[in-house]
């Protein structure tokens, strides 16, 4: 064989393994393929939500005793004129009314306006005639007014306060007499007949006549007071209600006498309000002749309130006929006992004892 044809051969095929490796080397050393992308979802910054503070739960009670109950009675105030001379007692119902007031009327004696709306006590007696400051006393309460008479100038001055006069003279239902009492002291009035006669507005609850505590420990007189056994309270000279402290309620006396309803229960009291006020004579006259005073609500005055065995000096204030009166002790709003109250309309020349 030719030398030189060998050579040229082998040297061919050397040249084609080298373009084989060459081409390998590169194959292995290109740039590497691009991955897919990868979607991400990114979610927003968290932000936190207010949630509001649950509204507190209050307690239902009874407007005119802050006494806790299920169920609130759909009725108004209902006001109701109550003798009080000794001809009178024992007087029937009035131990179940929410609130009374006691005031000075001719020749010194007093008279009550019981006013009730949580309980329903049926019959209410003696029924006796309407006063020159009753509507300013009870205006705030709204409702009803029952009474038995009244001088011409004195029957206008509920209605013009927003009350619903319920009148034996005007021959409203229930009104009748009572057998074995002379008249005037046997007049007997039907709560539930009363009731059945409100019109319109006069049949809304009625707004709470003072601030109440949730219990009778947080009162206002058991906080903030001092002890006290018996109050009496000098009314005018022939009348002297007492009120002694015993096992948890304040008993009421006229005088020395324990003062009871007719079927012997005991009036008491939760919390008794006295309220210094000025007591003015008016023109008009009874039928005796006596001239008839009139109690001034509406103004300011000093008093004093007893509640959970303790009492405490407040100041008084009633801005206008339809204000409630406003108590306050060192600046502070009074809270009283949850349950009844009898308020004392003392006049400013007369005075309270307490031991």
């Amino acid at each position: 064989m030719d030398r030189r044809h060998f050579n040229t051969a082998k040297l061919t095929a050397a040249a084609t393994g080298l373009t084989a490796c060459a081409a390998l080397l590169l194959a292995g050393c290109g740039k590497p393929a691009t991955p897919e992308p990868v979607s991400v979802s990114v979610l927003p910054p968290a932000v936190a939500t207010r949630v509001p503070a649950p509204e507190p739960v209050r307690e239902l009670v009874w407007p005119l005793t802050g006494v806790p109950t299920d169920k609130v009675a759909k009725r108004p105030a209902l006001s109701i004129k109550i003798e009080n001379s000794p001809s009178a007692r024992p007087q029937i119902g009035i131990d179940q009314a929410d609130i009374v007031y006691e005031e000075v009327v001719e020749g010194g004696i007093t008279r009550f306006i019981a006013v009730f709306q949580s309980k329903n006590p049926k019959q209410v007696a003696p029924v006796r005639s309407v006063r020159p400051m009753d509507a300013n006393i009870v205006a705030p309460l709204g409702g009803l007014l029952a009474y038995s008479g009244g001088q011409r100038a004195f029957l206008g001055l509920a209605p013009a306060a927003g009350l619903q006069v319920i009148s034996m003279d005007r021959g409203d239902a229930g009104f009748s007499r009572m057998p074995g009492r002379a008249a005037p002291h046997n007049v007997l009035g039907d709560t539930t007949a009363f009731w059945k006669q409100a019109k319109g507005d006069h049949k809304k609850l009625p707004d709470p006549a003072f601030e109440y505590a949730s219990s009778a420990e947080e009162s206002t007189a058991a906080t903030a007071g001092s002890p006290i056994d018996e109050l009496s309270v000098q009314m005018s000279q022939g009348f002297n209600p007492r009120w002694k402290w015993d096992e948890g309620k304040f008993l009421r006396s006229e005088g020395s006498t324990p003062a009871t309803v007719a079927d012997g229960t005991r009036l008491s009291a939760a919390n008794v309000v006295v309220l210094k006020v000025k007591l003015e004579t008016t023109k008009y006259r009874d039928p005796a002749g006596t001239a008839v005073p009139e109690t001034i609500v509406i103004g300011s005055g000093k008093g004093l309130v007893i509640s959970a065995g303790k009492a405490i000096e407040v100041e008084w204030k009633k801005k206008d006929t339809a204000s409630p009166v406003i108590l306050t002790a060192n600046g502070e709003d009074v809270e009283l006992a949850p349950g009844n109250t009898w308020v004392e309309l003392m006049p400013n020349s007369q005075s309270w004892s307490k031991n």
